[in-house]
């Protein structure tokens, strides 16, 4: 299914594409005039009037900065603008600076200084490269800045800083927020995050051909409960246990079995007797793996949590072979090493940033790209796990999760997240599909558990979280049906 536009994350080259089907229909003065309105509004909202320095570039982004001063200066507000260049002739921006009749000052940094507030509509996304050190020089010395759609210091494709530059108190962008404004460190310099919408089309955003999301419910779909459920129907989650580390397979465990799993089995061999001193609800199977694969109602399989190398050597082959859909994490990255071909076959690969540097290299400041790269090298799903995690399928998808908590940055929060993940698996979801419902219930979890929580602390809240889910996911699917009637 086609993931909706609604939660779509535009890069600044599709803005490009976007802006220029939206010429053709709106018209871009149009479009600029309501977003420097959505700038003005929400700078009034949140301040009182107070004397403002709005500094515009030559382009687009600087047309919005010229309206948003007309507005304040209409509302009464002191109102300067500095521009670094002038607007290209004949051109959107350089209509609304000549609609603009009030007070033009120099571009330097003492003027910045005695303004109270300082809006930056230089560059907004799309720059790629350092601002000059003039324009920093200026951006330091305000004291209170608001950027019109991005920091110009920020990368609207990465979030990376592309200079060293101040916090901003608030950010407000249009139509839909970029990758930049959901990626760290992108997503802390921003400041408050206002998302206007000023009337594009969504025939010109489907234009664009956006492949990047942000993580929520709607984008997929948990399945909900059914009178008809049974525990085969709600799925079946097996995991390869380890001899030495068997504290990460019942982590692994308990976060199937509190996602809504309806029967999870540890496949522990001549550990077994160790595992059945576990919960009550598991089942622990002591046959060969061999043996236990012979049951083709066992789709799902969870290897690599508390495993060695020679445990993943006896057991994924196995898995693979038998065309198992298998989610692959921890002791199995391990087992790869430096050679992520070995895991062709696999659905799902969870790395945290250590694990993925061994498999593919250190990914850099731009995480969209690296695992993208990884999804389509390796022919799986790759969840990067992070402050931010990168969920990318082969086929180019990607979904971004920001829906966490620190508290989650405990050992052995990632095998319950394998455990999440294998549950979503079981109940028939599509890999890309589950790994983005399984970052954002774990997620979920981690916000319901409070501060300093203990890793087993999270199952209390998972199924909270997963009937959340639903709801939402509900919510987005009825409102997208009221504005299409």
């Amino acid at each position: 299914m086609k993931p909706s536009l609604r939660f779509s994350l535009p890069t600044p080259a599709q803005c490009g594409v976007m802006d220029k089907k939206a010429s053709e229909t709106v018209g871009i003065s149009a479009l600029m005039d309501r977003a420097g309105w959505a700038v003005a509004q929400a700078v009034r909202a949140r301040f009182a009037a107070c004397r403002v320095l709005v500094l515009c570039g030559p382009g687009n982004n600087g047309g919005d900065g010229y309206v948003a001063a007309r507005y304040l200066e209409r509302a009464g507000w002191p109102v300067q603008v500095a521009s670094l260049a002038p607007p290209r002739e004949g051109s959107a921006a350089m209509e609304a600076s000549s609609r603009y009749r009030g007070r033009r000052t120099a571009f330097t940094a003492e003027n910045a200084r005695r303004a109270d507030l300082v809006i930056d509509a230089l560059f907004g996304a799309g720059l790629d490269r350092p601002p000059a050190t003039e324009v920093m020089q200026v951006l330091w010395a305000a004291r209170v800045l608001v950027a019109v759609d991005l920091p110009s210091a920020v990368s609207g494709l990465t979030g990376a800083a592309l200079a060293e530059g101040p916090d901003y108190r608030m950010s407000v962008t249009f139509v839909r927020p970029k990758p930049g404004h959901v990626l760290f460190p992108g997503k802390e310099i921003v400041g408050e995050l206002v998302c206007a919408d000023i009337g594009m089309p969504e025939a010109c955003l489907a234009e664009a051909e956006a492949r990047i999301w942000h993580n929520w419910p709607g984008l997929w779909h948990v399945p909900a409960m059914s009178p008809e459920d049974h525990k085969y129907r709600r799925g079946v989650v097996s995991l390869c246990a380890g001899q030495v580390m068997p504290g990460a397979t019942r982590l692994a465990a308990a976060g199937a079995r509190a996602s809504g799993a309806g029967l999870v089995r540890i496949s522990a061999g001549e550990g077994a007797a160790a595992y059945r001193l576990g919960a009550a609800g598991l089942v622990i199977d002591d046959a060969p793996l061999a043996e236990l694969l012979e049951d083709e109602r066992r789709k799902v399989w969870l290897c690599g949590p508390g495993l060695t190398k020679d445990e993943v050597d006896a057991s994924l082959p196995l898995l693979l072979a038998a065309k198992r859909l298998v989610l692959a994490d921890a002791g199995a990255l391990g087992w790869a090493g430096n050679r992520p071909e070995k895991l062709h076959g696999v659905a799902v690969i969870t790395p945290h940033i250590g694990e993925f540097t061994k498999l593919f290299g250190a990914p850099g400041d731009d995480l969209v790209s690296a695992a993208r790269d990884a999804a389509q090298r390796v022919g799986a799903v790759v969840l990067l796990k992070g402050a931010v995690s990168v969920v990318a399928a082969p086929d180019g998808r990607v979904a971004l999760n920001d829906h966490a908590s620190p508290a989650l940055a405990t050992a052995g929060s990632g095998d319950t997240l394998g455990g999440v993940i294998a549950a979503m698996l079981a109940a028939g979801m599509p890999p890309w599909e589950a790994a983005c419902a399984g970052a954002w219930l774990h997620g979920e979890a981690g916000l319901r558990a409070g501060n300093w929580p203990i890793v087993e602390a999270l199952d209390a809240h998972l199924g909270d979280a997963r009937a959340k889910a639903i709801a939402l996911a509900c919510e987005n699917e009825n409102l997208a049906v009221k504005r299409r009637a």
